[in-house]
């Protein structure tokens, strides 16, 4: 089982690295991670199992945080409406690639938060509005999925990982909460 003590952090040389592709067909050991890192998201976002396992609540990781060279993304997004329990986004990608995105960009209001990072980093982290990213998934099948806003932004966040890029390599380090017009901004 994956705890806050398998999460690399920042400064480590394992997040700078631009992540392995994985082979296929996909090991049973690279199923198993992608697995392990889902469960990790889903305990990590039940107030219980987070507090007995001293997790802090995620919505994405990539292998490389977990110094795992390899291009293996887990996103668990909750739903936002208590009538509809299921998860928005719950998928392990294998070799996650964005295959197109929009001209519109967007942002969190709050900014973004990392597992590998132990501090605040205030600013706007701006990406893309809408997604297309195309993976495999762990039965070795291809997928193609369109995502947009929030899940969108935790996915993009994730393959960011897996080319050695943090979230606050995005933030303008003169004026962290500059905008250009046109960005839409998500609370």
């Amino acid at each position: 089982m994956i705890t806050m003590e398998n999460i690399i952090r920042e400064g480590h040389p394992t997040l700078r690295e631009v992540a392995k592709e994985v082979s296929l067909p996909l090991s049973e050991e690279d199923v198993q991670l992608g697995k392990d890192m889902l469960e990790f998201l889903i305990n990590s976002q039940d107030p219980v199992k987070a507090e007995e396992l001293q997790l802090r609540g995620g919505v994405g990781l990539a292998a490389p945080q977990l110094d795992i060279s390899k291009r293996i993304i887990a996103v668990h997004v909750p739903s936002d409406d208590p009538e509809k329990p299921e998860p928005q986004l719950s998928a392990v990608m294998y070799n996650p690639k964005i295959a197109s995105h929009s001209v519109q960009d967007a942002c969190l209001g709050e900014g973004e938060g990392c597992l590998s990072v132990d501090r605040e980093v205030p600013g706007y982290v701006v990406r893309h509005a809408r997604v297309t990213v195309t993976y495999t998934d762990a039965t070795g099948q291809q997928q193609k999925i369109r995502l947009k806003n929030y899940q969108a932004i935790v996915v993009q966040h994730e393959i960011d990982h897996l080319n050695g890029v943090m979230f606050y390599d995005h933030i303008d380090a003169e004026n962290p909460y500059a905008l250009k017009d046109g960005v839409l901004v998500l609370e």
